[in-house]
């Protein structure tokens, strides 16, 4: 690693760790109905959307009537983002007049941002018009956000609850969650943004005429509008030139703004956040990365102040902390060591004051190393699918560092309350861990953890490798899966393996050289995608049930204590054993094998 490296990393997480105590001090005063400011200026808006849908702020919800709630949310909101996408060439704000979607790419466009994924197979600024980019897909990077955060803070409230029946009102917390946390963070971040050179506007696409005339091939066409074919089959072409250029425009700021902050990633223009006209510069790029973690930094705090101990936060806010830290100094680290097929071409790969060094195939020379390497690893671990860097040109130790942190379960700080739910429910797996180990009857937060935590824990950690490895399985399989495959063996293994990983955890981050705009690929991945997401929130709903019936019980002297050095560590084996351990066979057939393969011979 080099010094710009270290000290890159380093101010990053002291501004993390800064401002997650009073974001999540914030945040926990919101959802217990204690920001008087917040309630003040919001609360006659919010009494108004409650008139309007019926809803009782009073009127708590059992466990199973809240996941009711929350299913039915999101299944209302594919319904609308598929019906948008079909309709989109007869609605307005189309100065392009682009066509309606494909089904199967609707679809699973639907599932993708609804489930927080934002997969997206396709350019967004030629496939979706303004009104789509905006009423659909901005729409539910709030929605989808404001779900995993309520889903995390009913499980705290079971936590924190003594003998009780109910754990918040579904509702109430979207409502609050949407306009007192993520609505003023996303505007604020927007008008950042566009300080930045963050487009933000309805304008028509503009046609601009370039320096150089590009000369390049193109199918010759009958008269019907068909491609012509030689005797052999082949397509017969012609030279064309071409002396303009298009530039997309739109509402490009708003749709950035919440699509970070709220962990979705799911890009206006296809180069995702490498785009100019997304991530302009190096202080753009650093703050996308901050607000990527803020609030599930922040989220760890408002565990350990709605529970009443801090320091249990703390802890689990070091253990993620310290796991991303190795994760992203092993991504740089891999990086800068550069392709030996590369330097074999001759091409200069040592760092020096000119260049950043390494393997710059497929990255921003705004940005090099450092920063590439750090934002695939913030983005992966945090369940969201932006890039600055196209992670199938990393080397393969590289580009495995991205992998594994998202089948670790995007614990690691995680997607908005996602990836919280996801670390408690390795903290109570440690817990009982270490409870068979010293024969006593687990307890973590005050609450005892039995049997039936226990089933839901398991469901909870063994969907997704489930998901992600049986639809591997499926594709390499399958003759429509291996249509897609442009790359044979290890390396065509690993982006398959990454696609399914990627929709089956909720990231939405693509390794790219995967044909997976497919009705094969675009259904089995939005399944992935359903499932990954709800099956996963249901059984945390359940626990959350089932431990704010319990008491609250007193620590004793048999009691584990959660909150100190052991604890973390406890958490960060547990996270790494059986997070990890589905995935080694599958990671020694992809990565492992195309690293040996890679450097074989140099």
């Amino acid at each position: 690693m080099t010094l710009h490296a270290w000290l890159l990393l380093g101010l990053y997480l002291v501004v993390l760790l800064a401002l997650a105590k009073p974001l999540g001090v914030y945040i926990a005063d919101v959802m217990e109905g204690r920001s008087i400011l917040a309630l003040r200026l919001g609360g006659p808006v919010e009494a108004v959307i409650y008139r309007l849908c019926g809803v009782r702020e009073a009127d708590e919800m059992g466990w199973l009537h809240y996941a009711l709630a929350l299913l039915l949310f999101n299944t209302l909101g594919v319904f609308a983002v598929y019906a948008l996408q079909r309709l989109q060439f007869w609605l307005p704000l189309n100065p392009r007049q682009i066509a309606n979607v494909s089904p199967d790419s609707a679809f699973n466009t639907a599932v993708s941002f609804v489930t927080n994924t934002n997969w997206q197979s396709y350019g967004g600024e030629s496939t979706m018009s303004y009104l789509t980019q905006m009423l659909a897909l901005t729409v539910q990077n709030f929605l989808s956000a404001a779900t995993g955060i309520v889903v995390v803070i009913a499980l705290i409230r079971g936590f924190a609850r003594h003998t009780a029946q109910n754990i918040g009102n579904a509702w109430v917390d979207l409502t609050r969650v949407t306009l007192y946390v993520l609505l003023p963070l996303a505007l604020a971040f927007a008008v950042f943004l566009v300080s930045q050179g963050v487009i933000q506007n309805f304008a028509a696409y503009q046609e601009i005429a370039t320096v150089d005339a590009t000369t390049y091939e193109q199918p010759k066409l009958d008269a019907a509008g068909q491609p012509l074919k030689d005797d052999q089959g082949n397509p017969v072409t012609e030279p064309a030139t071409l002396q303009t250029q298009t530039l997309a425009m739109g509402p490009v700021a708003s749709q950035e703004a919440i699509k970070i902050i709220g962990t979705n990633g799911g890009g206006f223009f296809n180069a995702n956040s490498a785009h100019p006209y997304e991530n302009p510069t190096p202080l753009s790029n650093f703050f996308q990365m901050l607000s990527i973690f803020l609030i599930p930094g922040a989220l760890c705090y408002t565990l350990g102040r709605m529970v009443g101990d801090t320091r249990q936060g703390w802890a689990v806010l070091a253990a993620m902390t310290i796991i991303f830290a190795v994760a992203a100094v092993a991504a740089i680290h891999f990086e800068q060591q550069g392709n030996p097929l590369l330097a074999a071409a001759g091409v200069d790969q040592v760092a020096s004051a000119t260049q950043a060094g390494g393997n710059m195939e497929g990255k921003e020379t705004r940005f090099g190393i450092a920063d590439s390497g750090l934002f695939a690893t913030i983005t992966t671990a945090a369940s969201c699918g932006a890039v600055i860097a196209m992670h199938d040109s990393f080397t393969p130790l590289g580009g495995m560092v991205p992998l594994v942190m998202m089948q670790l379960g995007e614990v690691v700080f995680g997607g908005v309350g996602s990836g919280l739910y996801g670390m408690l429910v390795f903290a109570i797996m440690a817990v009982f861990i270490a409870g068979l180990m010293i024969g006593r009857t687990p307890e973590y937060l005050g609450k005892k953890i039995e049997s039936y935590e226990m089933k839901m824990t398991s469901i909870a950690i063994l969907v997704t490798p489930l998901l992600v490895l049986g639809g591997t399985a499926i594709a390499v399989m399958a003759n429509a899966g291996q249509a897609g495959i442009f790359n044979p063996g290890p390396h065509g293994f690993s982006e398959v393996l990454y696609a399914f990983t990627s929709a089956g955890n909720n990231n939405g981050s693509a390794f790219a050289g995967l044909g997976a705009n497919t009705p094969f690929y675009n259904v089995m991945l939005a399944i992935a995608m359903w499932f990954g997401r709800l099956a996963v929130i249901v059984p945390v709903l359940a626990m959350a049930g089932s431990l704010a019936a319990k008491k609250r019980i007193a620590a004793t002297s048999g009691t584990l204590p959660t909150h100190g050095p052991l604890f973390v560590t406890l958490l960060i084996g547990t996270v790494l054993l059986v997070g990890l351990l589905n995935y080694v066979p599958a990671l020694a057939l992809g990565p492992v094998v195309e690293h040996f393969m890679l450097w074989a011979g140099h």
